[in-house]
């Protein structure tokens, strides 16, 4: 996730390309190992959406220039590469301003003062922590209807949901990029993502999701959940916007949530050493940076220690992903070298080797090589390559 501060656009240029692009790899990782991750889905599991037409593209604001009109299906191979957090537009009933979406938290988090009327909204107390960045934000929940505009002029309108008005920026321990902050003018941040409850967002459930509460049309059945590409946003699931080859992991229900799902299954290899470490990922469009969980001895011989006393992996350490489907096939899997510049690799790798669970926070740049769909109704995560 990101630092949840509004940017204003023009749309921020693409970087020149990068060198060799990261490939895919089908990796030798033991997938018997897969206790901690939720079970994927079978052959025969393959959720179907041929008979759902609710569905809406959202181009985004700042999408790669030689890409941004195109759908996935007929975009370019060598299209411009995803650098930058996407942005769509919001309203809530006046002018559209520019929010970052952000794959990495869950619900609308914006300056009090952005929200027409907002002292005299029924509302509750409410904070968001943003893990990557360190910043608390502080206000009041306030329930409004929102709308939601992509380049392309389409939009989509949901149901009144619950919006984080904040009216204070404090600082984690430790905080990596934070300045706290009384009445904040350019907080602007629209999270997406799911099973965030245990990062310090314990108040950000499913009903806050406004890709997931859509005012009803009233023509047909919805599929809650969404298709992102590196050009924009599919909204709602149909037989037309997942078309592909799409390879499919099922989700294992949160325990406490009802409706909500854990996150995605991940085996991680540190320079191709077998078994590989299992856990949980995050594909996070908040974010340009990897942040990487591994035990010690997952990653004994490729770390040093910086100035600061913190690990970090040395240059040229291959990291591989491997996210598990049926049988030894893979759902999806890539690998980067640490310190390439090849499009799926992040601007940098941040290695965390305290905790005890596996975890990779992706970052943006895994979207230059795969799509990513969420099922929320059925409890689908899927990868579809470019």
């Amino acid at each position: 996730m990101s630092n949840g501060e509004e940017h204003r656009l023009p749309v921020a240029p693409s970087k020149a390309k990068r060198s060799a692009r990261a490939r895919p790899a089908a990796l030798a990782i033991g997938l018997a190992a897969l206790s901690l991750a939720p079970h994927p889905a079978g052959a025969g599991e393959r959720p179907r959406y041929d008979g759902f037409h609710q569905g809406t593209f959202l181009s985004f604001l700042n999408a790669p220039q030689d890409g941004a009109e195109m759908t996935r299906l007929n975009a370019p191979e060598d299209g411009a590469e995803m650098t930058h957090s996407p942005r769509l537009g919001l309203s809530f009933g006046g002018e559209v301003r520019p929010v970052q979406m952000d794959t990495g938290s869950t619900g609308i988090v914006v300056s009090a003062s952005r929200i027409p009327g907002f002292d005299s909204l029924p509302s509750r107390p409410g904070r968001l922590t943003y893990s990557s960045s360190g910043r608390i934000m502080i206000g009041r929940w306030v329930t409004l209807p929102v709308t939601l505009v992509g380049r392309n002029e389409a939009s989509v309108t949901t149901a009144p949901i619950p919006v984080l008005a904040v009216t204070r920026i404090d600082c984690t321990d430790g905080a990596r990029n934070c300045t706290p902050a009384t009445m904040p003018e350019h907080v602007a941040m629209m999270g997406v993502g799911f099973g965030r409850e245990g990062d310090a967002q314990s108040q950000s459930t499913p009903e806050t999701n406004p890709l997931l509460n859509l005012a009803p049309d009233g023509r047909s059945p919805a599929r809650r959940g969404y298709v992102v590409t590196r050009e924009g946003v599919h909204v709602g699931l149909t037989g037309a916007n997942t078309r592909g080859d799409i390879r499919f992991v099922k989700l294992d229900p949160h325990p406490d949530i009802p409706g909500e799902w854990q996150g995605v299954p991940v085996c991680i290899t540190v320079n191709g050493r077998a078994p590989g470490a299992c856990g949980r990922a995050l594909v996070d469009t908040g974010v340009s940076v990897m942040y990487l969980t591994l035990p010690r001895e997952a990653v004994s011989g490729a770390v040093a220690t910086d100035d600061d006393g913190r690990s970090q992996l040395l240059p040229g350490t291959r990291l591989g992903f491997s996210f598990p489907g049926q049988g030894a096939e893979p759902a999806a899997a890539y690998d980067i070298v640490v310190g390439d510049t090849s499009p799926l690799s992040p601007d940098k790798v941040t290695l965390n080797t305290r905790r005890p669970e596996p975890f990779v926070n992706t970052g943006l740049r895994f979207l230059d090589g795969f799509d990513v769909l969420y099922d929320a109704d059925g409890g689908y995560f899927g990868f579809r390559r470019k």
